[in-house]
C-alpha cells in the first residue's frame, strides 16, 4: 500500500504560507516564491542574531571612551585600571552607568586611575 502525504504536505505548506504573511506580492500567494522568502529571511534572522551582540558591544564601548574621555582618561586605560583594581563589571553595566549616573562613573574612574598610577 502506498502511503499517500495530502494532510501533512498542506500542514507543512500552511506553516511556510503563515510565516510568509505580510510578504509583497506573489512571495505571500505562491508557495514555491514563498518558501524561498522564507528561507531567505530566516537566514537573514540567524546572521542578525549574532550581528546585534557584535553591534550592541560596540555601542557600549563607544559609550564607556565617551564617559571615560570626559573624565580625562582612555577607554583601554580605564579598562585596564578597572581590571587591575578588580573592579569586574561588564560592559553592557558599565554603559548603562555612564549614561544615567555620571558622579559613580566618575567614581568609578577615578578608582581606575589610582590603580593605574601604583
Amino acid at each position: 500500500m502506498r502511503i499517500k502525504r495530502a494532510v501533512n504536505a498542506v500542514k507543512k505548506r500552511r506553516k511556510i504560507m503563515k510565516l510568509a504573511k505580510g510578504y509583497f506580492g506573489s512571495k505571500s500567494r505562491s508557495y514555491r516564491i514563498a518558501r524561498e522568502a522564507v528561507m531567505k529571511s530566516q537566514m537573514y534572522a540567524f546572521v542578525g542574531r549574532r550581528l546585534k551582540k557584535r553591534d550592541f558591544r560596540k555601542l557600549w564601548i563607544a559609550r564607556i571612551n565617551a564617559a571615560a574621555r570626559m573624565n580625562g582618561m582612555s577607554y583601554s586605560t580605564f579598562m585596564h585600571g578597572l581590571k587591575v583594581s578588580g573592579i569586574t563589571l561588564n560592559r553592557k553595566v558599565l554603559a548603562d552607568i555612564a549614561v544615567n549616573d555620571a558622579s559613580g562613573f566618575k567614581a568609578l574612574v577615578e578608582t581606575a586611575n589610582k590603580a593605574v598610577a601604583q
